[in-house]
């Protein structure tokens, strides 16, 4: 990914552990990450910054997985939503989402694949 397709990402999850490895990929591959634990985090995160994506991690709950991707449209409807570990194909706020135990190689070609605002609006500034 070209450094201007650069992304400001909102990473929550549940577990701190759980947040260190996908965090250090995303900002290794370019990426800019606020790192959010738990539900009332990432939606205070929402209110104080604006996010091209917000990841939301396996280890949150089921019922914060589910309910997040709205808190997060009605915050920020230009926000793209992916969801790790959920069959989020559904989920009518849900953008993308990868299957349970997916890599972090995995969930990156998923970010790579999909249409966000920063990153479109970036490859036309460069031409792509």
């Amino acid at each position: 990914m070209s450094k201007a397709a650069k992304l400001r990402i909102l990473y929550g999850e549940g577990d701190a552990e759980a947040q260190v490895a996908p965090a250090a990929a995303f900002e290794k591959a370019g990426h800019t990450v606020h790192m959010a634990l738990g539900r009332k985090a990432v939606v205070e995160a929402l209110q104080k910054g604006t996010f091209d994506l917000v990841v939301l991690g396996p280890s949150l709950t089921r019922n914060d997985r589910h309910h997040l991707p709205y808190m997060v449209k009605k915050a920020q409807a230009e926000a793209a939503v992916l969801v790790m570990h959920a069959d989020g194909s559904r989920h009518p706020y849900v953008d993308a989402c990868t299957d349970t135990g997916a890599s972090v190689e995995n969930v990156l070609a998923r970010i790579e694949g999909m249409q966000i605002a920063g990153m479109m609006a970036a490859g036309a500034a460069t031409g792509r």
